[in-house]
């Protein structure tokens, strides 16, 4: 059992200002593994206090002193790499090979990069008769979630610190382990009083509290949409600045000069790595209308080989969804797609036969699915895909744009042309014929 009722404020480990605690449930046994504590807005001045003090030095250590920092902090990560892997697993339900390989992996990656920018990154430049000088933002927010828990931090903590800033972050509460041992990790590492700060809690009592604190300079967030426009609404007030992430539909269009059933079999795979619980996940797949039998098939194959399983075996493919919460909304979203029309192809309503204890959803594929549908249109955060076909390149490219989201996108296909195809969907994010099919990103 976990137990980290304290939070990490001015390089101590303290005692929240409410006793006000909630237990983290391991979505594969449904059980309690631990639990944490709650913090209210309290607990959030305080830290910001510390890492408002803390930036007033932090902020002139040197690129050497930030590189050594950081240097540290692998060092003694990977030592406890084992720990962060083993906390990820049980607390979201990640299967224990996929959390070492790329859950926890992903910390190292990100770490990796930063340093290897930050070496030779230029702080100053001088252009005609201006000197450009590039300073750390100040005190920075982190909020970030439960399905992605360690590569999240990652991307926010990581480049904070390189840069000089001072952070307060507070993790998902329904996956709060993991940050918590990085957190001690940290600590080990030498990270100075302030710099780094943790408040556990859920939205309405930290997460509203760090959006509108006006002495947050920046605040990063990443999650559902609803929860991103509340963010940014509460941080427009002190006119901070404001990073998201937030939901994804993202569309794999499969190009007829594809080689289909391959590229229709590692969509499969990239929907439903990490349980379908990416917000970058292939979950709109794109085919042509002539090729859609053979998609059908192929996907099919591909979904039956994905055993659902005991997220502590090392064999298992797939784990449960985070939580009972999850589980209805997906199971909900399935019904609706057989409600609406959709042909089912593959899984289907209901858990996996042999695991009637834990969040365990079928990996689901839905063919002859229109635009208009309900899981065309929403974001259904599990395993779970849709197939449309499309008449004409300039038909699928319309569908891949007709969505309230543009996170990312995918593209399959002999290269220059799905580089030209990649061009004309609206979204961050394009992958072309690069999908690892594991899930990886986040």
């Amino acid at each position: 059992m976990y137990t980290f009722n304290d939070f990490y404020i001015n390089g101590e480990w303290v005692k929240p200002q409410d006793g006000k605690t909630c237990e983290v449930i391991n979505p594969a046994t449904e059980k309690s593994i631990g639990t944490i504590s709650l913090g209210n807005a309290a607990d959030v001045d305080l830290a910001v206090a510390a890492a408002k003090k803390a930036f007033e030095t932090y902020s002139q250590t040197s690129r050497d002193e930030r590189i050594a920092l950081l240097e540290r902090i692998k060092e003694v990560y990977m030592a406890r790499y084992d720990d962060v892997a083993q906390a990820i697993s049980q607390e979201m339900g990640a299967p224990i090979r996929f959390a070492k390989r790329s859950q926890a992996g992903t910390w190292v990656m990100h770490l990796d990069q930063t340093l290897a920018v930050l070496r030779d990154y230029k702080f100053e430049e001088t252009h005609a008769a201006h000197e450009i000088r590039k300073e750390p933002i100040g005190v920075c927010g982190f909020i970030t979630p439960w399905n992605w828990p360690i590569n999240q931090i990652a991307c926010k903590v990581i480049p904070a610190l390189a840069a000089g800033c001072t952070c307060i972050l507070k993790p998902s509460e329904i996956a709060p382990i993991s940050a918590a041992i990085l957190t001690e990790i940290l600590h080990e590492a030498g990270v100075p009083a302030g710099v780094y700060n943790m408040v556990n809690g859920d939205g309405p009592g930290v997460g509203a509290a760090i959006s509108a604190h006006p002495d947050i300079d920046m605040v990063s967030f990443t999650g559902s949409t609803r929860a991103g426009i509340a963010i940014a609404k509460a941080a427009a007030d002190t006119v901070k600045r404001v990073a998201q992430e937030l939901g994804g539909k993202s569309a794999n269009i499969i190009l007829d000069d594809a080689d289909i059933a391959t590229a229709v079999a590692n969509g499969v795979k990239g929907c439903f790595g990490n349980t379908g619980q990416s917000c970058n996940a292939p979950s709109r797949m794109l085919v042509p209308e002539q090729h859609l039998a053979t998609a059908i098939e192929a996907a099919r194959a591909a979904a039956e080989k994905i055993k659902p399983g005991d997220s502590a075996d090392e064999k298992t493919m797939m784990g449960p969804v985070v939580s009972e919460l999850q589980y209805n909304k997906i199971q909900a979203l399935i019904n609706k797609g057989i409600e609406e029309g959709a042909e089912l192809i593959a899984g289907g309503p209901g858990k996996p036969e042999g695991l009637e204890t834990g969040y365990f959803v079928k990996p689901t594929v839905f063919a002859n699915v229109t635009n208009d549908m309900t899981i065309a249109r929403e974001e259904v955060f599990g395993p779970v895909l849709s197939i449309i076909s499309y008449k004409d390149e300039d038909e699928a490219v319309a569908i891949a744009n007709d969505t309230v989201y543009g996170l990312s996108g995918y593209v399959s296909g002999e290269p220059e042309h799905a580089k030209q195809i990649a061009k004309r969907i609206r979204a961050g994010m394009i992958h072309i014929n690069g999908e690892e099919g594991d899930g990886s990103n986040p």
